[in-house]
């Protein structure tokens, strides 16, 4: 597989495929890309909520300034982020590396007062935000992932979060609506798909010291 090909084939789908869907092998590996993808200190405050039923999405669409990705790409993915960060958490990640890892207590102890330290010293706003940070690199990991397996996405901000929120009941698990990604495959007749990239010289965008 040529990873620049398949990144230079990669667009913001305008339009997808209705009929098309993802094997259920290709939508295993979104979820485990999005499970390995990297995050501050591995806490992993962030989850994602795979919409396949398109009943479910219909109500999206006008949640979504009536951008019809999210009810034709063969599956919406909401990346959430919790509505807060508890101890149970801190404790409950370290818990799993002693028990993985087998790392002694007494090594991990210093580490999990300092990351307890740390969330307390912050406002809910800023562990809200520390959490989205984490959910934009996961937005990132997804669409490369996506373009190596030959699947079209579209990242997306332009949504209500709060109306999300509300049909897809996401206040009751404790979550909160930051990005969206539909997945699928490109409609034939989507313009946009055979528009030629438009990036900087190489030269412009890096920098070698």
């Amino acid at each position: 597989m040529d990873t620049i090909k398949q990144l230079e084939w990669r667009y913001a789908t305008k339009k997808f495929d209705a009929t098309k869907k993802l094997s259920k092998a290709k939508l295993n590996i979104i979820t485990q890309a999005f499970n390995l993808t990297a995050t501050s200190f591995g806490l992993q405050t962030i989850k994602l909520v795979v919409v396949e039923n398109k009943a479910l999405r219909a109500p999206l669409v006008a949640a979504s300034y009536d951008q019809r990705q999210v009810l034709d790409a063969s599956h919406l993915l909401v990346i959430c982020i919790q509505k807060d960060i508890i101890e149970k958490d801190v404790t409950t990640y370290y818990s799993n590396i002693k028990h993985i890892r087998n790392t002694p207590e007494t090594i991990l102890k210093p580490y999990r007062e300092d990351l307890m330290n740390m969330m307390q010293g912050m406002s809910i706003q800023e562990r809200q935000q520390w959490s989205t940070n984490q959910a934009y690199i996961a937005l990132g990991n997804l669409m490369t992932v996506c373009a190596i397996e030959g699947i079209d996405s579209c990242p997306m901000e332009g949504f209500l979060p709060s109306k999300y929120d509300e049909i897809l009941k996401l206040d009751k698990k404790g979550l909160k609506s930051v990005l969206l990604l539909p997945v699928g495959y490109r409609a034939e007749d989507d313009m946009f798909s055979g528009f030629k990239k438009v990036r900087k010289p190489i030269e412009e965008a890096v920098i070698e010291l």
